[in-house]
């Protein structure tokens, strides 16, 4: 299972979001952005299967939940963003 990240401007939409995100039974993590990925150095991610991203854009969506961007973390660790 390859892991993705949706990354948040603050830690409240991204709790908004974990707690959207299980509710409707996605499987997810809060976590710190890494610096190294984030240009703004302040943010918050919710981690969670590439399987489950695409639905995971469109609740946060229709629940007025802004995200920044979303990426695919490969095998080596480093991110790919993806187009939603």
């Amino acid at each position: 299972m390859r892991n993705c990240m949706i990354t948040f401007r603050s830690v409240t939409p991204a709790q908004r979001a974990e707690e959207a995100l299980r509710r409707a039974g996605v499987e997810c993590a809060l976590q710190r952005t890494p610096k190294w990925m984030e240009e703004k150095g302040c943010g918050y991610s919710v981690r969670l299967s590439c399987q489950d991203v695409m639905v995971a854009a469109v609740l946060l969506r229709q629940g007025g939940i802004p995200f920044r961007k979303a990426y695919a973390i490969g095998d080596n660790g480093s991110p790919e963003e993806l187009r939603l």
